[in-house]
């Protein structure tokens, strides 16, 4: 039962934020609004304006979504619902996402899942009873150079064990400063995050490593055979292969 729920199943939560959090709000909607040709182009970034306000997209949330740009409340709902960056209930200050894909889950990524589940007593999207850490398995988190990767609050914490994750998650419990592998030398938290991703930058963007040499691995080993991307005045026609059109 959801904390707006009443026994019977009826739902309690409100319908719209309160006037002073929808004048506040509509500010920094309308600069986002502002950034595109069309304004209904804007709902991915205020779903995040919105999720930073709450730390999740409830029914408000979408209300406001769909006055700012004229649009159905179940036209916001079917984004709302469809991409698993937003959250349809509240969570932890820290969203943990173990990436459990082929790559990472041979290189011990199901493993470290399986031990964040049983160490901090949650399954896959729940929430630890501190409110601190949300746990989820993620299909991909874009690092496979890195594998077994964990993001935190879309951070990288790359080649990760299950006694580093669980280290990691009881630092945060703990209130205990937490570096990510690249990026940041620290860890925003989950309303903060949403807001950048919203496109409110924070100024930290240009912190720490970002890609480190696994990832440069490939460029390194074009730069020293001089290798380089096909000119795109010369392409193969199309439907023919390059050594067909070498033979012409």
């Amino acid at each position: 039962m959801s904390e707006h729920s009443t026994p019977d199943g009826a739902d309690t939560a409100p319908d719209r934020f309160p006037d002073e959090v929808v004048a506040r709000l509509e500010q920094d909607a309308k600069e986002l609004i502002s950034r595109y040709p069309r304004e209904r182009s804007a709902l991915l970034p205020l779903l995040h304006l919105v999720q930073a306000e709450e730390g999740h997209v409830s029914r408000a949330g979408m209300r406001f979504c769909a006055d700012q740009l004229g649009i159905t409340l179940a036209e916001v709902n079917a984004v709302a619902t469809f991409y698993t960056m937003y959250r349809r209930r509240p969570g932890g200050d820290y969203q943990v996402g173990v990436c459990t894909n082929t790559l990472c889950a041979v290189m011990g990524g199901d493993e470290i899942f399986a031990a964040l589940k049983e160490h901090l007593g949650v399954g896959n999207g729940e929430t630890t009873e501190d409110g601190t850490v949300t746990l989820e398995h993620v299909e991909c988190n874009a690092a496979c150079d890195f594998a077994p990767v964990v993001m935190v609050n879309w951070e990288f914490f790359d080649n990760q064990t299950p006694e580093s994750a669980k280290r990691m998650v009881d630092d945060l419990r703990l209130g205990k400063d937490v570096a990510p592998t690249r990026g940041p030398s620290s860890l925003c938290t989950w309303k903060q995050a949403s807001r950048v991703l919203a496109g409110f930058e924070d100024g930290r963007a240009d912190e720490g490593v970002q890609a480190a040499a696994p990832s440069l691995a490939g460029l390194r080993l074009a730069q020293r055979r001089g290798w380089s991307a096909p000119d795109p005045a010369h392409l193969p026609a199309p439907g023919t292969t390059q050594g067909e059109e070498g033979a012409k």
